[in-house]
C-alpha cells in the first residue's frame, strides 16, 4: 500500500470537515455557555458534527445516479423538531426561540461544512461572532474578536503556514 492509498482510505477530507464541525459548532456553543444560555457548548458541536456526517453520508451514498439531498433534507426536518421542543410558552410568555434559531444555523453550518463550503461559513461565523457586541461583557467582546480574528486569518491562508 503507497502513502496516497493510505491517505484517500483514511478519507481525510471527511477528517477535515468533521474537525471544522467541531471548531466551528462549538464556537458557537461556546458563546452561548458563556452567556448562560440554552443548547450550550456540546450541544453545538454535536449539533453540526451530526449534520456534517449526514450530508457528507448523503453526497457519498448517492454516488452518480442517486439524489445527494434526500437525506441533508431530512436534517433540516429533524432540526426543526429539536428546535421546537426548546420553544416553550408560558402564561403569555415566550422562551427559548433564540436557542431553536441556534439549534436551526448551526444544523445548517453543518449541513454546509459537510458539502464543502467551508469558507462561506467561517465568513458567516465570523460576522455572527461580531454583531452586538456593546451589548456584550467586555471578555465576550474579547473573545469574539479574538476568534472572528483568527477565522479570517485563517481563510486568507495567514494563521496556517
Amino acid at each position: 500500500m503507497t502513502w496516497a492509498d493510505f491517505v484517500q482510505r483514511l478519507q481525510l477530507d471527511l477528517l477535515w470537515s468533521l474537525v471544522m464541525a467541531v471548531l466551528l459548532g462549538g464556537a458557537i456553543g461556546l458563546e452561548r455557555e458563556l452567556r448562560g444560555k440554552a443548547a450550550g457548548l456540546r450541544t453545538n458541536i454535536l449539533i453540526c458534527l451530526g449534520s456534517t456526517l449526514f450530508t457528507h453520508l448523503s453526497i457519498h451514498l448517492a454516488g452518480g445516479s442517486g439524489d445527494p439531498g434526500r437525506i441533508a433534507a431530512q436534517v433540516v426536518t429533524g432540526i426543526g423538531f429539536l428546535g421546537a421542543g426548546t420553544i416553550l410558552h408560558t402564561r403569555g410568555a415566550i422562551a427559548g426561540l433564540t436557542s431553536a434559531a441556534t439549534i436551526w444555523l448551526v444544523a445548517a453550518i453543518g449541513v454546509a461544512i459537510g458539502t464543502g463550503a467551508i469558507f462561506e461559513v467561517v465568513y458567516e461565523i465570523a460576522k455572527l461572532l461580531q454583531r452586538d457586541t456593546a451589548k456584550r461583557p467586555a471578555p465576550m467582546v474579547v473573545f469574539s474578536g479574538v476568534l472572528s480574528g483568527m477565522l479570517l486569518l485563517w481563510v486568507t491562508g495567514l494563521l496556517v503556514k
